[in-house]
């Protein structure tokens, strides 16, 4: 995914994540080309790229498997795609707030890396999709506790 394969488009790569990934993708606008994910079986936590890569090797410290991450480059910022098992708890936003971490959740949009994207300075994959596999949103937030030394409140 992060080398554009030949005749790779919106639509097919739509189609991919929909088929292999199971994320419910779709392509809107059309005339844009942008991929979008309306959160509700998968959502996401945006973080921080340093934060982000401490995270990723706490996970492998746990022998976790990662899951999918994005990168956005020009905001220095990774997505990790989650299950949605994290408690719809004011709190827990606020701590994840206060440590310039963001929980979209249920009915929020997540972009998806697209062909369409001009450049790789809008999204790109750190670690892509290749399954329906995504870590629990509890583990990834206590690894970003772990990491960044917040305990859990």
């Amino acid at each position: 995914m992060d080398q554009t394969p030949f005749g790779d488009t919106p639509l097919s790569r739509c189609r991919y994540y929909r088929q292999v990934c199971d994320l419910p993708a779709i392509v809107d606008p059309p005339q844009l080309g942008r991929i979008i994910v309306k959160a509700g079986m998968v959502w996401a936590v945006m973080m921080p790229t340093h934060l982000g890569h401490a995270v990723r090797l706490e996970l492998q410290r746990r022998q976790q498997d990662i899951g999918p991450i994005m990168s956005h480059p020009r905001s220095s910022r990774w997505t990790y795609l989650v299950r949605p098992d994290l408690p719809n708890d004011d709190s827990l936003f606020a701590e994840m707030f206060r440590i310039n971490v963001s929980i979209v959740r249920a009915g929020g949009a997540i972009a998806l890396p697209s062909p369409a994207d001009r450049c790789t300075q809008f999204r790109c994959w750190v670690e892509p999709p290749r399954c329906a596999y995504r870590p629990s949103g509890q583990m990834v937030v206590a690894s970003i506790r772990a990491t960044a030394g917040v305990r859990a409140r």
